[in-house]
């Protein structure tokens, strides 16, 4: 049997990337980029950055740009919760993980858009447990159940206690990271094991333009320190804070994450990280951030490019809508943007059950691109040759016994050759979908995402793990406040 060739896109050809790069290397070195945090600024001149004391600008030579992508790693390896190998992050490998830090939830029941609470992520966090082709968990949601000033290491503590997958997360402080990584840390057993057994990814987002928040920089520098993958999710909006066209926008993005890099990079050489990005083509007539528009898809394809080609494992969110609904937008942004993004070879892809320019998780939507994401995985294996010759022998079979339902060569590879998706995509006929009801998709993904919630296993933690994360959680709840009936 021959290898399927498998299926390609390319956005920019090898000069023109060579040129974004040239180019993004040059902004750092003349035009420079705004540092906020002392820390960083002391790391990067001491290794040879100079400083604008008055602009407040620093500039890197196209030397230190060189040498820390030199540093970093090609791959970034990541683990479950009980230290197997669950994501390898790198050439033209695939994985799929939910978009991350919602704030509200297309509530199954009514339909509406509402601020999610912790009932909802733990909810999300069982189904994302058993969704097979969901390779990654994240800190989906933000519960608006719980104090503001603990959001990001309680949505941490959640993804941990329901679900062993990776999870990709984030700071909304600083001194957040010190919990989140004692948590992370409690899980694998020693700061040492998760070093070399990396479990979570952290988001770190510089602000366009150009600019690196003391929040950000504190993430990255902890992160480097700890061996614990950063995420660069540059954001820059086409004609609001990037320019308006495609290709500068990618320009600003790589300034922007090759000075994340050169930070990670001077903090710990070989600090595992990830090119990625959020970024839009800005809607002038809306003032609006459309993750679903083929124009922030081609950004995203464009800069991804570009990581490859500087040899790191790449990032990007796509296979959002910005529909509020499930409805036919959603489906038709969803799917595009998850099949381009796998075609070109992304590594870790976000944005799976996202709706709302970034804003809204649902659970039936992820029910739904779950199985957008497995018929991707399926167009990825592309076309096999099976036998030789192709079909002519089986040819000459259908003539003489006129059919091949039951032949051994068909029962041998039906389930190979075909995607054979759950019962939320109807392939019913017309009299039977009548007769189950005429429901939609939504509502076939609602009910499957109660039978999962219903069948979740329970933690994969030891009982030991689970009481040592709660205890670190209770630690920090003050003011008489009580944690959610979910979780007690």
């Amino acid at each position: 049997m021959s290898q399927a060739m498998r299926p390609k896109i390319q956005m920019l050809d090898d000069s023109t990337i060579r040129e974004v790069i040239e180019e993004a290397q040059r902004i750092l070195f003349e035009i420079g980029f705004y540092l906020e945090n002392r820390e960083a600024l002391e790391i990067l001149l001491d290794a040879g950055a100079r400083l604008d004391e008055a602009g407040g600008r620093v500039y890197l030579s196209p030397e230190m740009v060189d040498q820390a992508v030199r540093n970093a790693p090609s791959t970034v390896q990541l683990y479950d919760t009980a230290g197997q190998p669950a994501v390898q992050l790198g050439g033209d490998n695939v994985c799929f993980d939910p978009g991350s830090a919602a704030l509200n939830i297309l509530d199954p029941d009514t339909n509406e858009i509402r601020p999610a609470r912790t009932a909802d992520f733990v909810a999300f966090s069982k189904v994302v447990e058993q969704l097979e082709h969901i390779k990654a968990q994240s800190t989906a949601v933000i519960c608006s159940d719980v104090p503001q000033s603990m959001a990001d290491h309680y949505r941490l503590y959640l993804a941990l206690r329901y679900c062993s997958k990776p999870v990709v997360t984030g700071t909304f402080v600083k001194r957040s990271f010190s919990i989140m990584k004692e948590m992370l840390v409690a899980v694998r057993g020693s700061a040492e094991r998760l070093r070399q057994k990396p479990l979570a990814v952290f988001d770190a987002c510089p602000s366009p333009p150009l600019k690196w928040s003391d929040l950000t920089c504190q993430s990255l520098i902890d992160a480097a320190r700890s061996g614990i993958p950063s995420e660069f999710v540059s954001m820059p909006l086409t004609g609001a804070t990037a320019p308006i066209t495609l290709l500068g926008a990618i320009v600003q993005h790589a300034a922007e994450t090759l000075a994340g890099l050169v930070i990670s990079q001077c903090v710990q050489a070989g600090a595992p990280v990830i090119w990625g990005g959020s970024p839009s083509a800005f809607d002038m007539r809306r003032g609006t951030t459309p993750m679903g528009s083929i124009d922030t898809m081609m950004i995203d394809l464009g800069y991804a490019e570009v990581g490859k080609h500087l040899g790191l494992p790449t990032h990007a969110y796509l296979g959002m809508s910005d529909a509020k609904l499930l409805d036919a937008q959603s489906g038709l942004e969803s799917g595009m943007g998850t099949l381009l993004a796998g075609i070109k070879g992304i590594n870790m892809i976000s944005g799976a059950g996202m709706l709302n320019f970034e804003s809204t998780q649902s659970i039936q939507k992820l029910i739904i691109d779950n199985e957008i994401c497995g018929m991707t995985y399926r167009f990825l294996d592309g076309i096999a040759r099976r036998d030789r010759p192709i079909a002519a022998d089986l040819l000459e079979t259908l003539v003489a016994e006129k059919q091949l339902l039951d032949h051994p060569h068909t029962l041998k590879w039906f389930r190979s050759e075909h995607y054979l998706p759950s019962p939320v995509i109807d392939r019913s006929n017309s009299e039977d979908w009548q007769n189950q009801g005429r429901q939609s998709i939504g509502k076939r993904a609602a009910q499957r995402a109660d039978a999962l919630i219903a069948s979740y296993p329970g933690s994969a933690l030891e009982p030991g793990v689970q009481k040592e994360l709660g205890r670190i959680i209770r630690r920090d709840i003050k003011d008489g406040f009580l944690l959610p009936d979910t979780v007690q």
